[in-house]
């Protein structure tokens, strides 16, 4: 369990929180890029990290992120007009650019020069696969975007969808990082496959690793005849998590992986962005599924208000939860905890042992930068930017050699550069 200082401390991340300038100092995804499709589209509102703002699209086709409330008497620019390369209030005509750059001040006197002594607040963007992450940290400290693989696939490759979850977003990416409720939370009565080895081996052995991206995830459940059943997932700082989601190619590898993100809304609520790419096709229809289950305004059909669309017959004949899909399992189970979970009063066990290497790893990030020591997962030279060892596994392997049969994912140099105290 956590005391309520160190729950405060991974849990609360508006701006001025220890947590709130961690997460700053990190590209997080902000909106899905087709909320903003075509140049001068209609601005949206974005919340994240307690911050209201504003996104738009200009006629460049550059995406500005600013603050929702006019500097000149705070009304919202939600409501403004897109137009000739920038975002007009609607009230006094103020007009912004991508930068937050005062553009014009129309009501003020001919040759007036006060729009030029003004800043609006802005935030640096980046669109990459659908989704357009938000840097809402010091200019100066921009690092470079990460080239994970997943961001550097072609887009016809990936999907992404969005929706709101009503708790902190903590307990969902804790979710992520526990292999264990696979057995129970997401379990179907017609067992096959690894569905099978999920109910055969209830309890998997469970290794950590610190690395410079976060945390390396093992489960490893037994397969009978000498065999292993090994997951692999990656805890990607500050609120990614990527999971083996997907179908194996013709050689029995898994072609593509899932990456799950929980973007603080406020400390009561959070954006998850599931993000799944394909590596040797273009994504189908069959792969998107999700979507039909998320409405327009990026709310799940099957909410708390409905209990989920829980089938109680479905439940006892068909699989555990008596709910449809995975995001209607994983929503419930992190929602029904509570807006913002209590951590000091859980019992943890065995099979928490990611969730507890994730929490220590956030912590002691806090703590360094604190102390102004350099971050996991921050590259500001090109030739740095490599991640290839953040990958994803989900496959039976001969005897329990994980390391032996997956060689990429073992600790490089650059992984020393883990948060002190956490190795």
């Amino acid at each position: 369990m956590l005391s309520k200082h160190d729950n405060d401390l991974i849990t609360h991340s508006n701006a001025g929180t220890p947590l709130g300038d961690l997460m700053r100092r990190y590209w997080v995804p902000a909106l899905l890029s087709d909320e903003i499709p075509a140049a001068d589209s209609p601005p949206v509102q974005v919340r994240i990290l307690g911050e209201e703002l504003v996104a738009f699209r200009d006629s460049q086709g550059r995406i500005g992120l600013i603050d929702e409330h006019c500097s000149h008497r705070g009304t919202s620019l939600f409501y403004g007009r897109n137009e000739d390369c920038g975002l007009r209030c609607i009230y006094h005509g103020w007009k912004y650019d991508v930068d937050g750059k005062v553009l014009e001040t129309p009501a003020e006197p001919a040759g007036s020069s006060f729009h030029q002594r003004l800043q609006h607040p802005a935030y640096a963007t980046h669109e990459a696969n659908g989704i357009v992450f938000a840097y809402l940290g010091p200019r100066e400290t921009a690092p470079l975007f990460p080239a994970f693989e997943w961001a550097t696939v072609d887009r016809q490759q990936t999907y992404v969808t969005k929706c709101l979850q009503d708790c902190n977003y903590l307990q969902g990416l804790e979710g992520e990082c526990d292999s264990s409720h696979l057995s129970f939370l997401h379990r179907t009565f017609a067992a096959d496959g690894e569905q099978a080895l999920y109910q055969s081996d209830t309890a998997p052995a469970y290794e950590s690793e610190d690395t410079d991206f976060g945390v390396r995830l093992i489960a490893t459940r037994n397969a009978g005849n000498n065999k292993s059943y090994v997951r692999v997932s990656s805890f990607l700082m500050p609120v990614g998590v990527a999971v083996p989601v997907g179908q194996p190619d013709a050689s029995g590898r898994l072609d593509g992986y899932e990456v799950h993100f929980y973007t603080p809304v406020d400390d009561t609520h959070s954006w998850r962005f599931d993000f799944g790419f394909r590596r040797a096709r273009p994504v189908t229809d069959r792969d998107v599924h999700r979507a039909l289950i998320i409405d327009p305004n990026h709310r799940r059909i099957p909410n708390v208000d409905n209990q989920y669309l829980q089938d109680r017959g479905r439940q006892r004949t068909v699989n555990f939860t008596g709910m449809e899909d995975f995001l209607s399992h994983d929503s419930c189970a992190t929602e029904s905890m509570g807006p913002l979970f209590d951590r000091s009063r859980e019992h943890l066990g065995s099979s928490d042992k990611g969730v507890i290497a994730v929490r220590h790893y956030l912590l002691e990030a806090i703590k360094g930068l604190r102390a102004g020591h350099e971050l996991p997962g921050i590259v500001t030279d090109p030739e740095r930017n490599q991640w290839q060892h953040a990958d994803c596994i989900r496959e039976v392997i001969e005897g329990r050699d994980w390391r032996g049969t997956f060689p990429h994912l073992v600790n490089s140099v650059d992984e020393l550069r883990a948060p002190a105290g956490v190795r």
